[in-house]
């Protein structure tokens, strides 16, 4: 069963030293830089939700979502808005069905307005990225035309 927890200090450095398969590193920064950037935000007035993703007691990705800001441009209805920043589930842990039910558990998650309400979720990602593509639309995301960074965004009304 798919959890999200927080980072402690117990458990910080087995999210740091996961990491996706090598082809996938040029989509999603590492854990521990993410982190990093969890603390500017807030330090800054964001929202960020940086989350460890268990399959029972193992550790196996990363999540981080931001609320309003993320410390990039945003896309032109992204004023009140959640924003999946990374996703990750660790390469030896991938294909199995990780990656489906935590985005289930980050989407309701997300649908409890933890820090105000918005009218939409959105996603940044490469457009190569074909398996993070159709598991945003698997949930109903979809692609807005809008490009930011080289990197399609695609969005779910709430």
């Amino acid at each position: 069963m798919i959890s999200l927890r927080k980072i402690t200090l117990d458990n910080r450095r087995d999210i740091f030293n996961l990491e996706v398969a090598e082809d996938q590193k040029r989509y999603v920064a590492s854990n521990l830089s993410s982190v990093a950037s969890c603390y500017v935000l807030a330090a800054n007035g964001g929202a960020p939700f940086p989350f460890a993703i268990y399959a029972d007691e193992q550790p196996v990705g990363f999540v981080m979502i931001t609320y309003k800001i993320t410390g990039y441009d945003l896309p032109s209805f992204a004023g009140d808005s959640y924003c999946i920043l990374r996703l990750m589930i660790d390469a030896k842990h991938q294909n199995k069905g990780y990656g489906r039910e935590a985005m289930a558990k980050i989407l309701a998650f997300i649908r409890t307005c933890p820090a105000g309400p918005a009218r939409y979720c959105w996603i940044p990602y490469k457009k190569e990225n074909t398996p993070a593509r159709k598991l945003y639309e698997h949930f109903g995301f979809r692609d807005c035309d809008e490009v930011l960074y080289e990197e399609e965004i695609t969005v779910l009304q709430l």
